[in-house]
């Protein structure tokens, strides 16, 4: 049996980082430096290297997000896992609260009632409670959809939307929609284009720019 080096976790992050960076650069890999914190954690957190091109930013959407992380942020997930996923202690540094409405009793009346998606009434319940949320959607396009409908009827302005829902329908769709409409009225939004993402893209996002609100970096 192979014998394997042991390292603390700090140290694995730290190498895992300097590889992606290493590789990033083998593939010839030109990331704007605002947004190459996101980028990497994204890589880090998948081993996937199209990250590096999927990923989408409104301009100057990382700075707006780092504005929006260090003032009490609220941030609304579509699932449990990504909620989960999210760094508590870096969280609570900045005076920040995550919900995710999904499996509350409300939500699913809402949608039995509206006959939608639990996704879709939660979305509702989010924007009623807190509409300048950060929005990290990792899992269901039809939230990506509601919000979009939010933005154009009600005049919801988000403080940040993650678009990184993974799947087969709806799902290109939905995030081409949000990032359009995004861009339109001048939203800050980070999207994964096609059909990868998923709630620990999500989380990962979220946690990237965390850490830069909180100083923290490897």
């Amino acid at each position: 049996m192979k014998h394997f080096q042991y390292h603390l976790p700090t140290d694995i992050e730290r190498e895992s980082m300097a590889t992606i960076a290493r590789e990033l650069g083998q593939m010839g890999a030109v990331i704007p430096e605002e947004n190459e914190a996101v980028v990497k954690r994204v890589i880090h957190t998948t081993a996937d290297f199209e990250y590096a091109k999927n990923l989408v930013f409104t301009p100057q959407a990382v700075s707006h997000a780092l504005s929006a992380m260090k003032d009490r942020p609220v941030i609304i997930t579509d699932t449990n896992m990504a909620l989960a996923g999210i760094n508590k202690p870096a969280l609570e540094q900045v005076g920040g609260k995550v919900h995710c409405f999904m499996a509350d009793a409300d939500v699913a009346e809402m949608a039995r009632e509206n006959g939608t998606t639990r996704a879709t009434a939660a979305i509702d319940k989010a924007v009623a409670l807190y509409p300048k949320a950060i929005f990290a959607c990792g899992n269901a396009p039809t939230a990506l959809i509601r919000l979009a409908q939010l933005m154009e009827e009600k005049g919801v302005r988000p403080s940040l939307i993650i678009g990184v829902p993974v799947g087969f329908v709806n799902v290109v769709e939905s995030k081409e929609e949000i990032l359009a409409l995004a861009e339109e009225k001048g939203v800050s939004a980070i999207v994964a284009r096609g059909r990868k993402g998923g709630s620990n893209v999500a989380a990962a996002i979220c946690n990237a720019l965390l850490y830069e609100a909180v100083g923290r970096r490897l």
